[in-house]
């Protein structure tokens, strides 16, 4: 009886599974079909050639094309200094900014006046004995030539040497007279004050840094990229630069939380390149760039940082695509007439923070993927959805 108590529940157990898999066979299966895959939408644009003007971005400090120390030519002890003799002061070419007490430069012009007196009547003296001397030899009735000492010539010359000296000494003296009034040697301003009333200078010792106000420069350094792409103003030995050669360039720096612009051209190019950052600098000129030219616009100021965007060359049929469009590797996705992707490897002729430009690797026409697509395979089918191209940078926007 034992043996049916284990054989019992095997019995059971094998039971159950020949109704399960009878049930298993009996039982309809399902369809089979295709699941259907939905096109990813995307936006497009298409592709059309046209002109695009370079713009080339640098940034530099602005500084004054002349900048000078202002040294006296003589000693003494400053007695005046002008309104305009102060840091940040403008002033004229021209105008007086410190009087050097002038006392003994006056007495020197006097004394210098006496001596020139004093040899013009020594002259005078010698040219009326040298006179008398000759009509003497012809009274005495001789006939030969007399001698230049008879005549008194090298006495004459030696008066005459006396009135030089003595007019080159009174020359001296007013020139000194005239250097304890120390003036503009051009219109510009006070960079740094360094003496002031009282303080006794000597010839060596520096008053003041000015600068002039003509014009303000500002040294720009250009990749060896961004040169390819420009027109510089070289200098040769033959030949000079126009005017009109020169590239435009627009300078711009905040003051507080707003942005103003001058207008400034590029005038020369360095003629090293930087060791240091291999760049090549080319310098930017404003034109009185401390006029009131405009309405509450404040004029640059020396030292002051500026961004410039400098004119560049102009590329002809080109292809202009928003930089996210571009891929990884310089890839972008076309559309074709299948609405499925198709990978394109680019070659950009020039890019810049918002734009690269093609000059092929496309057609016109074509519609560019402009929507990021994670996992973007060649055929991927895609819904397009053709979008204004109008949201291209404009080269007004750039420059």
């Amino acid at each position: 009886m034992k043996w049916i108590k284990f054989i019992f529940p095997v019995l059971i157990l094998l039971a159950a599974i020949g109704i399960s898999f009878l049930i298993m066979q009996s039982s309809e299966k399902p369809a089979q079909g295709k699941r259907k895959i939905q096109p990813t939408a995307v936006e497009v644009i298409p592709l059309k050639k046209q002109d695009f003007q370079v713009v080339l971005q640098t940034q530099g400090t602005v500084k004054p094309r002349t900048e000078s120390s202002l040294i006296p030519e003589v000693s003494g002890k400053i007695i005046y200094t002008s309104d305009h003799f102060q840091e940040g002061a403008f002033f004229e070419k021209g105008d007086e900014l410190l009087r050097i007490d002038a006392s003994n430069y006056d007495i020197a012009v006097t004394v210098a006046k006496s001596q020139l007196a004093e040899a013009q009547l020594a002259l005078a003296e010698e040219q009326a004995l040298a006179k008398q001397a000759l009509r003497n030899w012809q009274r005495l009735g001789k006939t030969t030539q007399p001698t230049a000492l008879v005549l008194h010539k090298p006495q004459l010359a030696r008066a005459k040497a006396k009135v030089a000296s003595a007019k080159a000494l009174l020359k001296q003296a007013q020139l000194d007279l005239q250097r304890t009034r120390i003036k503009a040697p051009y219109a510009g301003r006070v960079m740094e004050k360094m003496a002031d009333v009282g303080q006794y200078v000597s010839p060596g010792t520096e008053l003041a840094k000015i600068f002039a106000v003509d014009f303000a420069e500002i040294r720009l350094p250009l990749s060896n990229q961004q040169l390819g792409f420009i027109d510089l103003p070289e200098s040769y030995r033959e030949k000079k630069q126009t005017p009109t050669d020169l590239p435009e360039v627009i300078l711009s720096s905040n003051f507080g939380n707003r942005q103003y612009q001058w207008p400034g051209r590029i005038v020369r190019t360095e003629g090293t390149f930087d060791t240091k950052s291999r760049r090549l600098f080319v310098v930017a000129q404003v034109d009185n760039p401390y006029g009131l030219k405009e309405t509450n616009k404040p004029p640059l100021k020396i030292g002051q940082y500026v961004e410039a965007k400098i004119k560049g060359k102009i590329l002809e049929n080109v292809f202009i695509i928003p930089r996210a469009a571009v891929r990884e590797n310089s890839q972008i996705l076309l559309v074709d007439k299948n609405n499925q992707l198709l990978p394109r490897q680019i070659k950009p002729v020039w890019q810049d923070n918002q734009v690269i430009i093609i000059a092929d690797g496309a057609e016109e026409g074509d519609l560019l993927c402009i929507t990021p697509v994670a996992s973007a395979a060649k055929g991927m089918p895609v819904s397009a959805i053709i979008k204004n191209h109008q949201h291209l940078p404009s080269n007004q926007e750039q420059h």
